[in-house]
């Protein structure tokens, strides 16, 4: 085939020539001596059948088929260069699409919007696509390749196919109906809440988080009394608002305001609500890493105070 035997190196070396209407000129421009450049365009004139320039005592001019050939080879190469453009900017990180998990209402956290924010303002040309589900549910989903990274409520049982950073962590508060006796106490113990029923989510969704509120409770000297289940951590305060009972959630979670329920800090040890970022261990993805690496710098950046009040 004829464009075998053309490559852009000699498309490139035709438009210079074009432009320069000299050979010696256009060596120079280029770098190379004249008599390979003019050799050069013999072959590509031999290649595609027709002559290209006219030859006189002061350069060249374009023949009638030499200018139909600049506009398809000026074509060409302005697309071959924006398509390098476009492959080393994928490769350095710079465009593509990015499938980004959230888990058990960490998007509630104030530093998960900056560091969206962030990410977004450094590498705007990437296509972030957001999902929300459960810490379990996002873990197979970056085994599966589904999704690239998520941010999930640890700890995550180490198997070698997922990488774990540690990235933000804030303490729990206590949710409570708006007309509960404890609504006027500036904090509230553990102990308190003994009798209660405490509304928590399945802990098969979250067995992490789940795991550190009964160890806080047992610690402090209270067997929960499991009530009403939530299907998730965001269900658990319209059910708090309804009277079925008292929860403990991250702080955070007091960003979704209800006129039925208060958020109370917890006195003493509080337990934590720690959030980590997944990447599956194989995926050395540019995307992947610059993202990882731009989260990370704005949380430690950031480092919010636990923003999101406790009041209500």
């Amino acid at each position: 085939m004829i464009l075998d035997d053309i490559d852009i190196r000699r498309l490139r070396y035709f438009l210079v020539v074009a432009e320069q209407k000299h050979f010696t000129r256009a060596a120079d421009k280029i770098g190379i001596r004249q008599p390979p450049l003019s050799m050069q365009i013999r072959q590509l004139e031999e290649t595609v059948g027709a002559q290209l320039f006219t030859r006189h005592a002061k350069g060249v001019e374009l023949t009638a088929a030499g200018r139909v050939f600049q506009e398809t080879a000026l074509d060409i190469v302005a697309r071959f260069e924006d398509a390098l453009t476009q492959v080393r900017r994928h490769a350095a990180g710079q465009t593509g699409r990015l499938r980004l998990g959230f888990a058990g209402a960490t998007y509630f956290h104030p530093a998960i919007p900056l560091i969206i924010r962030a990410y977004r303002s450094a590498y705007p040309d990437v296509v972030l696509s957001p999902e929300q589900s459960n810490t379990p549910a996002l873990l197979a989903g970056l085994r599966e390749g589904r999704l690239d990274v998520a941010f999930i409520r640890p700890p995550v049982l180490e198997d070698g196919l997922l990488s774990v950073r540690a990235c933000l962590d804030e303490d729990m508060v206590i949710a409570l109906p708006a007309d509960h006796a404890l609504r006027d106490h500036d904090a509230v113990p553990l102990e308190a809440i003994a009798g209660e029923n405490l509304i928590l989510f399945p802990r098969d969704i979250g067995p992490g988080l789940y795991d550190s509120i009964v160890s806080a409770c047992n610690e402090a000297g209270v067997s929960p009394k499991l009530g009403q289940e939530a299907s998730q951590i965001v269900s658990i305060i319209p059910l708090v608002a309804a009277g079925f009972g008292v929860s403990i959630v991250p702080r955070s979670v007091g960003s979704i305001k209800s006129d039925g329920a208060v958020y109370r800090p917890i006195a003493g040890q509080s337990p934590r609500a720690p959030i980590a970022i997944a990447t599956r261990t194989d995926d050395r993805a540019k995307l992947v890493t610059s993202f990882l690496m731009s989260a990370i710098q704005t949380a430690r950046r950031t480092t919010p105070s636990n923003a999101a009040s406790a009041s209500g």
